[in-house]
């Protein structure tokens, strides 16, 4: 069994790299894929998430770049625009010891200008999602006559999401003499056309069956047959607090009805689907990580890729159509040796039978869970109460407080009788997640002409006024302090405007857009009303 990186042929750069990454053993896929390909043979991957796999194509790109050559050595295919950015940046860490060695990301929903001067300064290892590189090709901006490795990841998902021609047309245009790395979840019919036609005499290496879950991600299932699963989430956010939590949804269509729902009920989610635009997706993914938005909805096709290590929480609002989707899924938490929590919704005979076909898959039992009770809640944040009150007790200085209690007992009430009432003002009459939604607006985007995500706001002011939309983002960003990233499209007519505010800074900019003043007028904002059919 080999136990050390040092036993798999790699390069004394790489083996640092390595070491300042903090990685000590190979994972199963990394110990038998790497002395394949650095030998040249081709490799087929049966590999699950969370296997390691990206670094076991990702150590021997880089060891088998030629640093004094500034062509494009090799090519790594990635389902999303997600997927492909972190593929990058781990082989990019790897490549750390090898200064002369480019990693590359291209991928659609960007300016293609970037990527073509990224490409012509000389990258000698390209990750992109098919579409863009055929772009790229097609333009003559991406040559790939000295491509020595052709790695397909995921292979299963960009079939499913129909690129098989788009792969097939890039792997047809290569040079035939080459290494070609696929991996894959699964071994359709698909994935064996692929291989027969495009690969010779490969190795099957299978990382199935084991350690397909995290031992640090705790996984429950709830029944929601008598609640709301609205509801079961407002409960689990208030009783855990997660600092940040990710939603699973089968559809957009849901995603955007829940993103909704969400928000009215005082939690800041968003949605992230394939329908949004690159740069909304961004915009949503940077607030995310920033803590702006604690609460993410997605699809399954949408979330490949994030790699973010505070996910506390993953809710599987849906349950997975895929069995390996239910483990993508709670992948995502529990990360960098970090606990996690992961919540099924299953409701009926037919998804507990669902859950069971799960069960058997990842072989793990997961047990049902109870949805956290309002006095559960009541009794958890009094007892967050008593550790605070303790703290204060063991440090704080009192005195300038005294006469406040003095004044209180001198109209005849006792000391005790004062605490309570302090208490109960704290937690009883403590407004809960649900109770916020008065305060919340609830308009449903896709209906105002909105980009998914964002909320379109009416502005009493337009051409007629000398308004041009730098005028709107700067006075919108300048009276807010919301970043302009979170500011969309703005659209000027003769007597008015309108512009699109990321949803979960919509409140922020309805309560301090006050009273402001553009080119000499008094403007003001207000939701745009709701488009009619």
């Amino acid at each position: 069994m080999i136990n050390d990186f040092s036993q798999l042929g790699l390069s004394n750069e790489t083996l640092k790299a390595i070491e300042a990454m903090g990685f000590k053993t190979p994972t199963k896929i990394q110990a038998d894929c790497i002395p394949l390909i650095l030998e040249g043979h081709d490799v087929i991957g049966h590999s699950q998430t969370g296997t390691g796999k990206t670094m076991a194509f990702g150590l021997p790109a880089v060891d088998l770049v030629n640093e004094n050559s500034t062509a494009v050595q090799a090519l790594i295919l990635c389902p999303t625009r997600e997927l492909a950015v972190q593929a990058a940046a781990e082989i990019q860490k790897s490549a750390a010891e090898k200064q002369r060695v480019k990693v590359a990301a291209i991928y659609g929903g960007a300016p293609i200008d970037r990527q073509i001067q990224q490409l012509k300064r000389g990258a000698q290892i390209v990750i992109g999602t098919p579409g863009r590189v055929m772009d790229h090709m097609r333009r003559r901006t991406l040559k790939l006559g000295e491509l020595k490795l052709m790695v397909l990841d995921e292979a299963d998902e960009m079939l499913n999401m129909g690129f098989r021609e788009d792969i097939e047309t890039i792997l047809l245009d290569v040079p035939e003499k080459r290494t070609t790395v696929l991996f894959s979840a699964k071994m359709s019919s698909e994935i064996m056309h692929i291989t027969k036609n495009y690969q010779s005499n490969a190795k099957l290496i299978k990382a199935t069956g084991t350690n397909l879950t995290v031992a640090g991600i705790e996984q429950k299932f709830i029944s929601t047959k008598n609640i709301k699963r609205v509801d079961a989430i407002t409960r689990l956010f208030e009783y855990h607090k997660p600092k940040l939590s990710l939603i699973f949804c089968n559809t957009k269509r849901m995603v955007d009805e829940l993103v909704e729902e969400l928000n009215q009920t005082g939690i800041t989610a968003a949605a992230l689907h394939g329908d949004m635009r690159q740069n909304g997706r961004d915009r949503v993914m940077n607030a995310f990580r920033n803590g702006s938005v604690n609460m993410l909805v997605a699809t399954d096709v949408a979330a490949r890729g994030i790699d973010v290590d505070d996910i506390e929480l993953v809710i599987n609002f849906d349950i997975p159509i895929d069995d390996e989707y239910y483990v993508h899924r709670i992948g995502r938490t529990g990360r960098a040796g970090r606990k996690g929590l992961a919540v099924t919704f299953v409701n009926g005979k037919k998804q507990q039978k669902r859950m069971s076909e799960i069960e058997k898959y990842i072989k793990c039992e997961i047990q049902m869970a109870p949805i956290p009770k309002e006095e559960d809640i009541i009794k958890m944040k009094s007892q967050e109460f008593v550790e605070k009150i303790k703290k204060e007790l063991n440090g704080a200085d009192f005195n300038k407080y005294y006469p406040i209690i003095d004044a209180l007992e001198e109209d005849g009430y006792n000391a005790r009788d004062i605490a309570c009432a302090l208490i109960k003002a704290k937690i009883e009459n403590q407004k809960t997640v649900s109770s916020k939604k008065d305060n919340i607006i609830s308009i449903d985007s896709r209906r105002t002409g909105a980009e998914s995500g964002m909320i379109r706001f009416f502005v009493n002011a337009g051409k007629m006024d000398r308004i041009v939309p730098g005028d709107i983002l700067g006075s919108i960003v300048g009276e807010t302090g919301i970043s302009g990233k979170n500011v969309g499209k703005v659209d000027i007519y003769d007597k008015f405007s309108f512009v699109e505010i990321a949803h979960f800074e919509a409140e922020n900019v309805m309560a301090k857009f006050k009273n402001v003043m553009i080119r000499g007028r008094q403007i003001s904002i207000e939701p745009a009303k709701e488009r009619k059919g």
